[in-house]
């Protein structure tokens, strides 16, 4: 796995320690898709259809429905990059992870219109020009843990500019990333909690404010529409916990009692965070300038 020298978000240790707890544990409180991310939902959604409906906002909103070649930075278990290529009729679609567990059930599935790799996007160089980007989930992890505000929109810049880089002139880049949230009448202990929380889970990553993604993109990419979607990630947890429960003793067997405790605390702690508003759930359409 190859990344770039000027590399500031999570090392691929710390990605490792969170998305390789093993892919079955994972498989039995997502969705058959294996999506870990934030549906986007209707009502009478099950869990499948909203996550289905999320991918195909972003590949809707990226142009990406019909073209030639398309990069997905960090396409966990590949559900985006399915979608993309049996449903939207993409041609060509490259695949970035830090995750070698994801990584080895793409080949159960992945054909010649797959070009899946374990690499940083900050080592990616394309042979030829992106007709769209799409990253889910990924930019909670290019800023490493206490960063100052201007550390965190240099390393989110530089993402942005790479973006640029590899789009066509006028392609679209369809991302979606938890934010911190603008409640100001914090429940502090919430606050404290989730910190903990995600110091188990996400070690060395730090979330992004919507305003460090606007001031990273300035002058790069346009912005050409915005969704904050708080609501949608706690009914998402809530799924998630519901499946883990129900699945419990199974989730015990494969990961032992103090990892399935530690999820299942983090999932309670991010329903309240959504919930409540302490975090947003940013889906965001740029554009090439």
């Amino acid at each position: 796995m190859t990344t770039g020298t000027d590399y500031l978000g999570a090392s691929t240790e710390a990605i490792q320690h969170h998305y390789d707890a093993g892919n079955e544990f994972y498989r039995l409180w997502l969705d058959p898709s294996m999506t870990y991310s934030c549906a986007l939902w209707e009502d009478g959604d099950t869990l499948e259809r909203a996550q289905q409906r999320k991918h195909d906002y972003l590949a809707v909103g990226a142009h990406a429905p019909g073209a030639e070649r398309v990069l997905d930075v960090g396409f966990g278990w590949g559900a985006m990059v399915r979608r993309l290529r049996d449903t939207h009729g993409v041609r060509h679609i490259t695949g970035l992870t830090l995750s070698a567990a994801q990584l080895a059930t793409t080949a159960a599935w992945a054909d010649e219109r797959c070009d899946l790799r374990l690499e940083n996007w900050n080592a990616h160089r394309p042979d030829a020009p992106y007709d769209a980007i799409v990253s889910i989930g990924a930019m909670e992890h290019f800023a490493n843990l206490g960063m100052s505000r201007e550390r965190k929109i240099d390393a989110y810049r530089q993402f942005f500019t790479r973006c640029r880089e590899w789009l066509v002139e006028g392609g679209r880049l369809g991302l979606q990333t938890i934010v911190r949230g603008h409640n100001t009448n914090a429940d502090w202990s919430i606050q404290r909690e989730m910190i903990r929380v995600n110091r188990w889970i996400f070690p060395e990553s730090e979330v992004p404010w919507f305003a460090e993604v606007f001031a990273a993109s300035e002058g790069l990419l346009d912005v050409v529409s915005v969704r904050n979607d708080a609501p949608h990630y706690a009914r998402t947890c809530e799924v998630w916990l519901d499946q883990l429960r129900a699945r419990r003793a199974e989730a015990v067997a494969l990961v032992g009692e103090e990892t399935v405790e530690r999820y299942e605390r983090y999932l309670l702690v991010s329903i309240e965070v959504f919930r409540r508003r302490h975090a947003g759930l940013a889906r965001i359409i740029f554009q090439r300038c």
